[in-house]
């Protein structure tokens, strides 16, 4: 049985992590967050931060349990052993994968195209995904490089906001009331649509659980890895925030096609735009990297464990990544690119992702009420509760719209399921295997 390599230590994982959560979210969306919020922005990634770092220590539980490429729906069968809710739960999440990086292709074009109008947004779009797919076709060791790389590039984007932007804290008033658009009011329902957007800005945490079969002493450094990355850029964020609505007024902000450029040369007007154009494309390429390496794992791990066709979980011969698989969602995701539209795409990520975080709180507490023997990462049951609770809470104020791409697909993925039918004892031999 052919096997993917342990290449990735507590540091490189911590990159991976900080990587893919940091980029086309908050390169993209911190405008479009404060055209529906005003000043309240911060607000919005506040009960974001709330909901992932309880996902986050969810993960971290499950993923020192079971570290295995197939991630979330390897979790979700061990703990049900229902294959229709491995199958939904594993396609949502390759899904949501999915979706964020046709997101990061249409940013990344609109950023290519304002830098050299020459090249259509729609060639810009399919040299992106073919770059991107190329690399992580090559190796997990050069998409970690490149991960690394962009990480560094974009992280120095987002300090040269917070630096520029500093002076200029305290100068707007983060609980003004009337800069939220259209006079609407500050109400829970509002707070809700609006992190329901900010959330997509944290997604990428939960992609750790599917590299952790290339990763080394999993146990340990998967959760560390997780826990780090999700710190590190929640602080962020929140400093981006206030900075972002602190140097120009949020209605700009959500009129700007580019606000984070619109932020740095407001407060440094010497500065050149065109450069911090391109470390926000270095920023969207890495989300997009790191999806494309989840979802052709995820697609590997599935393949495996029989809910997917066997073809998929080919390795090349050369380079030991699942090369169909990487060819696979290439293809998925030029179509996405193609279709969608930035918000549209952003929110339907979150609807994916809120749906498998459901499923995976509800796994750790199947696990821990019926483990005899305490787990080292057990955590208290507030902890997934109140993630169950506040994804209901934002599912439940997803727009009408939001569910168009969202809910073509879980139709799909729900067709795909009663089409292939894995059936308990085709999966329980294919764990036997793997």
């Amino acid at each position: 049985m052919t096997k993917l390599h342990r290449h990735i230590g507590l540091v490189a994982l911590t990159l991976y992590g900080v990587g893919d959560i940091l980029g086309s979210g908050i390169y993209g969306l911190v405008g479009k967050a404060a055209g529906q919020m005003g000043n309240f922005v911060w607000l919005a990634f506040l009960v974001s931060f709330v909901m992932a770092a309880m996902t986050g220590l969810t993960y971290a539980a499950l993923g020192s349990r079971y570290p295995k490429a197939a991630g979330s729906s390897w979790i979700v069968w061990k703990a049900f052993r229902w294959p229709i809710v491995a199958f939904v739960i594993g396609l949502a999440t390759l899904s949501s994968g999915l979706t964020s990086m046709a997101t990061a292709s249409r940013v990344f074009a609109g950023y290519f195209s304002g830098l050299m109008p020459i090249v259509p947004e729609n060639v810009a779009i399919a040299i992106f995904a073919l770059s991107v797919g190329a690399i992580v076709f090559v190796g997990i060791k050069e998409s970690m490089w490149a991960n690394a790389i962009c990480t560094v590039i974009e992280l120095t984007g987002l300090l040269i906001v917070i630096v520029a932007g500093l002076p200029y804290i305290g100068q707007a008033d983060l609980l003004d009331v009337s800069s939220i658009p259209s006079g609407a009011a500050l109400t829970t329902s509002l707070v809700l649509s609006g992190a329901v957007l900010t959330f997509f800005s944290f997604i990428g945490f939960e992609d750790i659980l599917n590299v952790s079969e290339e990763v080394k002493n999993p146990e340990k450094t998967v959760p560390r890895g997780l826990l780090l990355a999700l710190l590190i850029a929640s602080g962020i964020y929140m400093l981006v925030s206030i900075v972002a609505v602190s140097v120009v007024p949020a209605a700009r902000l959500g009129a700007s096609s580019k606000p984070l450029v619109d932020v740095v040369t407001t407060a440094w007007p010497w500065f050149p735009p065109q450069l911090f154009s391109v470390i926000a494309m270095f920023a969207v390429a890495n989300t997009a990297l790191l999806n494309f390496v989840m979802g052709s794992r995820l697609l590997y791990g599935l393949a495996k464990l029989g809910l997917l066709p066997k073809v998929l979980s080919k390795l090349h011969g050369k380079t030991r990544t699942p090369s169909v698989a990487v060819f696979t969602v290439g293809g998925i995701l030029l179509v996405l690119a193609y279709i969608g539209e930035v918000t549209t795409l952003a929110r339907a990520t979150s609807v994916f992702i809120l749906i498998v975080f459901l499923a995976m709180h509800a796994a750790l507490i199947h696990f821990q009420w019926n483990e005899k023997r305490r787990h080292s990462w057990h955590m208290p049951y507030i902890v997934p509760v109140i993630g169950i609770v506040g994804a209901i809470a934002m599912l439940s104020h997803v727009q009408a719209g939001d569910w168009a791409i969202a809910g073509t697909m879980l139709v799909v993925i729900l067709g795909l399921f009663f089409a292939y039918r894995p059936t308990v004892e085709q999966i329980e031999k294919m764990e036997k295997l793997s």
